[in-house]
């Protein structure tokens, strides 16, 4: 390797890569991957810079997945040191990406050369999918390039996206799919007027009220043996002009759901409707879908990851759709099997984000190893 997986790590933590700036990691990861025979393609969208790399052209193609942009750092002064000075002390590194997800992509490309050097001619190929646009709105990112993908034909067969997914020891979760994400933004109409002549105003709060409580007892489906019950839960709600005399014309709700592979977008999308309009309300109401639930059922990709962590860190691994989204619900698109694993996620977007080094390079190995399991026969 011309450079190890620490330091590699460190080059790119101390790039202000901040959502969705790139601020040039994709420069550093394109120019390790084409030495070793990778074509990459630069495939940007509205000022998103991606990057797709691949070696070879025959099936199976095996994709490792990441994100190059991080979120905002906070106030500075809370951080113990500069969170884009990649820092050492007692063991562990610290800054803005350490954990999520920087040392993933230092790992991969690691990985990747260590595979190439060792299995020049191995079966196959594989690819790297990297974008600056995750942690934000994620329109132009892994998105675009899925879509230029599937324009051309290109498909996936297996995807790790290099997500902090373990918990208490590296290697001890996995994810295996994903909770789908459905947004609302609801305006519920009244009148607005003065607090003392009440009869001449309608006050869209209390109106809401009665809707409100129905929706929080809702009861959307019971999940499945992969995923837990649907969630619905308000992000955020106002009301008022600031004055305490004055009855508000308008009540504005922004909400989420999480939903489960039981039930559609369709289905939530009537049942809300349907309580709005069971309560009298008038409103305005707009959706935005972020993401369609996934899900890997175990097989190749589940198998060969779980061995991976056996074989490295003795840990015994199980499958989770817990948490957010990530971009694997994109990739999902266009690929069968998609699993995400990466370090610890204990400090992710926190104050002081760290990963220990001595899980860098056993996840390196995992990463390694996992190409070993799907292209050498």
């Amino acid at each position: 390797m011309a450079i190890d997986t620490l330091e590699l790590a460190r080059q790119l933590i101390a790039r202000r890569s901040v959502t969705p700036q790139d601020a040039g990691c994709l420069d550093i990861i394109a120019a390790r991957l084409a030495p070793l025979g990778f074509r990459c393609e630069r495939i940007g969208a509205n000022g998103v810079d991606n990057l797709w790399a691949r070696r070879g052209s025959r099936a199976p193609l095996v994709c490792f997945a990441g994100h190059t942009d991080v979120v905002p750092t906070g106030p500075l002064e809370h951080w113990t040191s500069d969170p884009f000075t990649p820092t050492l002390r007692d063991g562990v590194l610290y800054g803005r990406g350490a954990s999520d997800m920087k040392t993933s992509l230092a790992a991969i490309v690691a990985a990747i050369e260590a595979f190439v050097g060792e299995h020049p001619r191995h079966e196959g190929s594989i690819a790297a999918l990297f974008t600056s646009d995750e942690e934000g709105p994620a329109l132009d990112g892994t998105v675009r390039v899925v879509e230029a993908l599937r324009d051309r034909g290109e498909k996936l067969d297996y995807c790790v996206v290099g997500e902090p997914t373990s918990e208490a020891r590296l290697g001890d979760v996995i994810k295996n799919g994903r909770r789908g994400s459905l947004s609302g933004n609801l305006v519920v109409k009244g009148v607005q007027g003065h607090v003392a002549y009440p009869h001449l105003a309608k006050n869209p709060v209390h109106e809401f009220g009665a809707a409100l409580a129905e929706l929080a007892r809702t009861r959307w489906d019971e999940g499945n043996e992969h995923f837990p019950p649907t969630t619905w839960q308000i992000s955020n709600i106002n009301a008022g002009t600031g004055a305490g005399n004055v009855i508000p014309g308008e009540l504005h709700v922004k909400f989420n759901f999480r939903f489960s592979t039981v039930s559609t977008l369709e289905s939530l999308q009537t049942r809300v409707v349907g309580i709005l309009d069971r309560h009298g309300l008038k409103y305005d109401l707009e959706w935005r879908y972020d993401g369609r639930p996934f899900l890997t059922k175990p097989g190749d990709l589940v198998e060969a990851v779980a061995r991976a962590i056996k074989s490295v860190t003795g840990v015994d691994t199980k499958l989770s759709t817990a948490g957010g989204t990530s971009d694997g619900r994109f990739i999902a698109d266009i690929c069968p099997q998609v699993i995400e694993f990466g370090p610890t996620n204990a400090s992710i977007h926190k104050v002081n984000e760290c990963i220990r080094v001595d899980d860098i390079e056993p996840l390196r190995r995992v990463y390694q190893q996992i190409l070993v399991n799907l292209l050498v026969k």
